[in-house]
């Protein structure tokens, strides 16, 4: 006796606009996309005769779920977490006192003290202690990059006009047409030198704007291992831009 494979299910999406039948896997669905005129028969043959690549693309997706990247940052703020900051993770340890905010201190640059205002449930904690977080990042950020421009900058007299820390969730940082500078906080939960190294590269576009051999030479110039550091950010840049 035969036995029958189950069916796939999918969903089904009609498009004015599409021109040919169409199969988009996902990690959570099979979604067929179709012209406004091909019949359900039509549509149940092509997903029946595709039915291998299907599989097989659902696999693929779920290789690449399975080895996305680890999240740096804990699923909640609480007294013992552990926070990502300058490539490694500091606990947290918190207290309560007579401040209407949340205060953030580093202590020896080993922990992380957080002086919680009085009166706020234990629900509150964690949001409130991510958003003190990230303040403090944005600020720290803000101070540190002003301190490897001043260090590089009057080398090759690479000097912006304006140096700004910003949230962004697909760039690192940027040098704008009028060497106006954009830098991402998030870098500060990379180690420093991988932060010099950002800070570096868009100062370089000051005077080359683009990324020509004589780009990288003057990026050389100022940081020997640049290749060193730039590794580092290719192989753990997705885990940082999770963020906090």
């Amino acid at each position: 006796m035969n036995s029958q494979t189950a069916p796939l299910l999918y969903s089904l999406r009609r498009s004015g606009r599409a021109k040919i039948t169409r199969i988009v896997v996902t990690a959570d669905k099979i979604e067929v996309v179709a012209p406004l005129k091909v019949s359900e028969r039509r549509i149940q043959d092509f997903v029946h005769a595709q039915k291998d690549w299907i599989e097989a693309a659902l696999k693929r997706v779920a290789g690449r779920v399975q080895t996305a990247a680890p999240r740096l940052a804990p699923s909640e703020y609480r007294d013992g977490a552990h926070v990502p900051y300058q490539g490694r993770r500091l606990p947290l340890k918190t207290t309560t006192g007579k401040a209407k905010t949340v205060r953030i201190e580093l202590l020896n640059d080993e922990m992380f003290w957080v002086k919680l205002p009085a009166g706020i449930t234990d629900e509150q904690h964690s949001a409130l202690i991510q958003q003190a977080l990230t303040r403090w990042m944005k600020n720290q950020a803000k101070q540190q990059v002003k301190q490897w421009v001043d260090l590089h900058a009057p080398r090759f007299a690479l000097f912006p006009r304006s140096i700004r820390i910003k949230t962004q969730k697909s760039r690192w940082g940027s040098c704008g047409p009028k060497n106006d500078i954009n830098m991402n906080w998030l870098l500060l939960l990379a180690p420093a030198a991988v932060l010099e190294y950002v800070v570096v590269h868009e100062l370089c576009h000051i005077k080359h704007k683009n990324h020509s051999p004589a780009f990288w030479q003057l990026v050389g110039e100022h940081l020997p291992d640049f290749k060193q550091r730039r590794l580092w950010l290719k192989q753990h840049g997705a885990s940082v831009m999770q963020g906090l």
